[in-house]
């Protein structure tokens, strides 16, 4: 492994299954998704059987807060050892040049570690490294529990460059083809292919990080963004996977003055991706509360009162196009669905930035207030419109982010509402396929 500490990079001692590995049964997707459709990942636990592969080695989120969290955490952290034991891994020290396509879209990245301690997610940090999206604390000690007591760790974080002019990651795609192959497989129900291949030139790799030593420059920051030195320098923005590396972080402040500085804890696993990728597409997050004692749209009209026009819509299709219509500056929209049909809510002079936030400020308000209500984050309109139809259920159906104002809006503004934006619909998210030694 190889370390640049002016831009936070290792390039690290990555683990893949060794030859002979059903790749489609070992890459399973981000613990984090689906976590309100357990069919899903019924699916993968048929599909994989007793096989070797990542979904032995997480946990799958639908699972926290059940009677199988504390057995799943255990048997991971078990089957790690198992693995390593079994010599079930070959290391290839290096970056790792990753294609993943989804139906017409191809996404290209980087898999690097990042340094933990250019990495802060406290609201209004200036680190070289940041979240984007608020970070929920309570989020994170499930997490600790898992990773502490782990071996390995395996990446669904995925963090963003802003590189318009294509200096990073686009010089290993026009070479990629020269570059060995380590993997090339479909991904299993529906996600698509997935490409890897090691970059083991170390020219190019070394043109790498020159070219994100030019975007962490000061002298190219501040001009880029026209804000002045009181800003830190902004390279890496985490896209996906927030809570994981905040957790990475956590745990690395709990046992560093113990460790030391080298200790892989230090570093976390990751994929970068160049935000002006033509394959990366922002999508709306969007809302569903489940086991609502009380009519939301009356609670709604009575927090934002006169600002608040709630406007019947005759069904899904048209409340979808009227959430997406241009919006005047002084308006946000979001669409309602509930068993008793579709509504577009429109909130004049909102205080917020972006309708997300207009909106979590009532949700976060509403469910401190509400006993057994609870609240998911949704990927996609077909999944939100059929959960929030169902007897007790309130769905929220949000526009998107555009993905150029990710940077300016948290290096002028700090972090976005959490579940702000998704990195592509859920069946697009990373899937667990590299691995690293922690322990």
């Amino acid at each position: 492994m190889r370390n640049y500490p002016q831009i936070g990079v290792q390039v690290a001692d990555v683990l893949l299954p060794r030859p002979g590995i059903d790749l489609h049964k070992w890459a399973v997707i981000a613990c984090d998704q689906f976590t309100s459709q357990p069919d899903y990942w019924e699916k993968v636990s048929a599909l994989v059987g007793e096989s070797p592969s990542t979904f032995h080695l997480i946990l799958p989120e639908v699972y926290l807060g059940t009677p199988e969290e504390s057995r799943r955490i255990h048997s991971a952290q078990e089957t790690m050892r198992r693995y390593l034991e079994a010599n079930l891994f070959e290391t290839y020290t290096g970056l790792i040049y990753v294609e993943r396509t989804v139906g017409e879209k191809t996404r290209r990245g980087l898999i690097l570690a990042l340094d933990l301690e250019k990495y802060e997610f406290t609201p209004g940090a200036q680190s070289l490294i940041r979240a984007t999206e608020g970070t929920i604390l309570e989020r994170i000690p499930p997490r600790m529990r898992i990773r502490e007591g782990a071996m390995l760790e395996l990446p669904h974080i995925l963090v963003l460059i802003d590189d318009p002019e294509r200096t990073v990651i686009e010089p290993v795609a026009e070479q990629s083809e020269r570059l060995p192959l380590l993997y090339d497989f479909d991904l299993m129900l529906g996600s698509g292919h997935l490409r890897g291949r090691w970059v083991n030139d170390p020219a190019l790799e070394q043109q790498v990080v020159r070219a994100l030593e030019r975007l962490a420059s000061p002298e190219v920051f501040y001009t880029k963004y026209g804000v002045g030195r009181e800003k830190g320098v902004l390279l890496f923005a985490v896209g996906d996977g927030n809570h994981s590396l905040a957790t990475a972080k956590s745990v690395w402040e709990k046992i560093k003055a113990q460790v030391g500085p080298d200790h892989p804890a230090r570093y976390a696993l990751v994929e970068i991706e160049n935000l002006y990728d033509e394959g990366l597409e922002f999508e709306p997050i969007h809302r569903v509360v489940f086991n609502a004692q009380r009519d939301m749209l009356s609670d709604l009209q009575a927090w934002f009162g006169e600002r608040l026009t709630l406007q019947p819509c005759a069904g899904e299709d048209e409340m979808v196009e009227q959430v997406h219509r241009p919006q005047p500056s002084n308006e946000h929209r979001f669409g309602i669905i509930s068993a008793q049909g579709y509504w577009l809510a429109r909130v004049h002079q909102p205080e917020s930035n972006l309708p997300v936030g207009t909106l979590q400020t009532f949700l976060d308000a509403w469910l401190k207030q509400q006993n057994g209500a609870k609240i998911d984050y949704i990927h996609g309109r077909e999944v939100v419109s059929t959960l929030g139809r169902q007897g007790g259920n309130y769905g929220f159906y949000l526009p998107a982010m555009p993905k150029t104002e990710l940077f300016r809006t948290v290096i002028l503004d700090g972090v976005l509402p959490r579940k702000t934006f998704s990195m592509g619909e859920a069946i697009e998210k990373r899937f667990y396929m590299e691995a690293r030694r922690i322990a």
